[in-house]
Parts: structure tokens; C-alpha cells; sequence
């Protein structure tokens, strides 16, 4: 062996063993969400929301549903350090319990548009033809309703009972979100399966004989899931701020149900003499609502190249 091939050989030896490996989008961007401080802080905040909201116990043992009426608009103190509000409920620990409801309306109704919007954006964009001509109808009039709207105007024709069961009056809301919130995504994801759709390995695939079915879901989904996880992940702050509207106005979730939304309602009647019964619960929902989004700015940073 020559004195070349050995330096060589010793060169091939000496070489990382991943450095020649690909390197995925999703990799890339989990490498950028890892260097980006406004992940890590959004990400903090949501899970302790998530806490609050799984394991409400865990920041307080006070009875949400307990009363002290001779205690009413009781400032912050160490006995309720949020205040007690007019009808002498602890605010801290409806605050914390408040988390529950709010955070699963937002949930839930991103899953509930992910799944519609995903579907038809999907069946729209891969098959085209009178099927794309169909969703695309359909979607401009749900289009045509503002999501605000049509949530006042649906809730205001099924209003809520006094005895409605607390996941039945969840359920209409997380209804209602998705039935006016899936529009958005199905766009979405018909204009990511148009880009996806020429591409060589679509192609290849589909020469090869495999079914539409394993296509999309081998080759489609995969490559133009990305846009419509941000797009969720900042829905899902939209549509906690929207319950809060909802329930603000008295039509989304009502009482024995603890959100925020109702928290906020409950105190616009002692705004002037107890400011504090609306500062708590209006906090931790800004909060709530500015860490989703950030954490769907930073995502959709992360998947952009541009930006990198």
C-alpha cells in the first residue's frame, strides 16, 4: 500500500460517522426550536397551564365552588392572595381550576379543524377536478361567516341549560369552533398537496402502482403536514380567546362551569369599586393565549429556510 492510499484510508477512518448523513426538515428545525429562547419560554408556560388544567390540586387545595359571602371583594391577602370576588369565591383558586376548561376547548377544537380542514384540504388538492371544485364552494361559505359570528350566532340559538352537564356545554363550544374554524386549514392543506403533489417521488409512486391511499399517506401527508401544525398551534390560542369571548358574553360556557371567560364576566359588575376581581383571570388568559402563538411563530420559523 502506497504511502497516498494510507493517508487516505486513514482519512475515511477519521471522518465522523454521521457526517455524510441527510439531514431531514424535521431535524433542521427541531436543531433552530432548540437556539430559540421564545420556544422555550412559550413552551414553560404552556406546560404550567397544562398543570392547571390536568392537575389543578397541585397549585391549590381551596374549593373552587366555595363561597364565603361575608368575605365578598376581599382584596389579595395571605388567606386568598388573588382576592375574593362578589359572590366571596376564592379568584386564585378559580383562576387555577379555570385553566381546565379553556385549555381543553382550545385543544380539542384544533384537533376537531386539524382533522376536517386536513381532510378536505387534502381530497381537494390530491383528486382536483369536480371534487376541488366542491370543497372549494364550500368553503367560501363557510368563509362567508366570521368565526366570532357564527359562534354568537349558534350559541345564541342553543343556548345552555342550568342543568347541562359540564362536558356537553364544553362539547357545543368545541363544536361550533370547529364547524367555523376548519375553513382556514382546508386552504391550507390543498395548496401544500398542490406543491407536493408533482414532485418526482409522487410520481414515482404512483408508476409503481401503489393505491391513492398509500400515496397520500406515505408521501403526501409527510411532506405538507408542516404548515398546518403552525397554523394549529396559533389556532389554539384563537380559539381560547374566542371561548373567552363567548363566555364573556354569557352564551359560551355558563356557570357551574369555571373558565376564564366567565371569570371575566363575573367581574365586569364590581369593576370600579374591586379592580382585582377582573385583573387575575384576564392575566393568566393573555398569557395563555400569547404563549400558543408564540410557540407557533417560533415553529413556523423553524420550518421556514428562509429565516435560517
Amino acid at each position: 500500500m502506497t504511502e497516498a492510499s494510507t493517508i487516505a484510508v486513514g482519512a475515511e477512518t477519521s471522518a465522523p460517522a454521521g457526517h455524510d448523513e441527510a439531514r431531514s426538515l424535521t431535524s433542521d428545525a427541531w436543531r433552530s426550536l432548540k437556539k430559540n429562547p421564545i420556544f422555550w419560554v412559550s413552551m414553560a408556560l404552556i406546560v404550567a397551564f397544562l398543570l392547571m388544567a390536568v392537575w389543578p390540586s397541585l397549585f391549590t387545595n381551596v374549593d373552587p365552588a366555595e363561597a364565603v359571602l361575608k368575605q365578598a371583594r376581599e382584596r389579595p391577602s395571605a388567606n386568598a392572595w388573588f382576592g375574593r370576588d362578589i359572590q366571596g369565591y376564592d379568584i386564585y383558586s378559580r383562576t387555577i381550576y379555570g385553566a381546565r376548561a379553556s385549555i381543553l376547548v382550545g385543544v380539542f377544537a384544533s384537533i376537531a379543524t386539524v382533522l376536517i380542514g386536513g381532510a378536505m384540504g387534502v381530497i381537494a388538492g390530491y383528486y382536483g377536478g369536480w371534487l376541488d371544485a366542491v370543497v372549494s364552494r364550500v368553503t367560501d361559505i363557510f368563509f362567508a361567516i366570521p368565526l366570532l359570528l357564527g359562534g354568537i350566532l349558534f350559541m345564541a340559538t342553543f343556548p345552555n341549560d342550568v342543568d347541562s352537564p359540564y362536558l356537553l356545554v364544553v362539547g357545543k363550544v368545541v363544536l361550533v369552533l370547529s364547524i367555523f374554524g376548519w375553513p382556514g386549514l382546508a386552504r391550507l392543506m390543498r395548496s401544500s398537496v398542490l406543491q407536493v403533489k408533482p414532485n418526482d417521488y409522487v410520481q414515482a409512486a404512483r408508476a409503481l402502482g401503489a393505491t391513492p391511499w398509500r400515496i397520500i399517506r406515505a408521501h403526501v401527508l409527510p411532506n405538507a403536514l408542516a404548515p398546518m401544525i403552525v397554523v394549529a398551534t396559533i389556532n389554539l390560542g384563537v380559539f381560547i380567546s374566542v371561548e373567552a369571548t363567548l363566555s364573556f358574553l354569557g352564551i359560551g360556557l355558563t356557570p357551574p362551569a369555571i373558565s376564564w371567560g366567565v371569570a371575566i364576566s363575573d367581574a365586569i359588575v364590581a369593576l370600579r369599586t374591586t379592580p382585582h376581581i377582573l385583573l387575575f383571570p384576564s392575566l393568566f388568559l393573555s398569557l395563555a393565549v400569547l404563549a400558543f402563538i408564540m410557540l407557533g411563530d417560533a415553529v413556523r420559523d423553524a420550518f421556514d429556510p428562509k429565516s435560517r
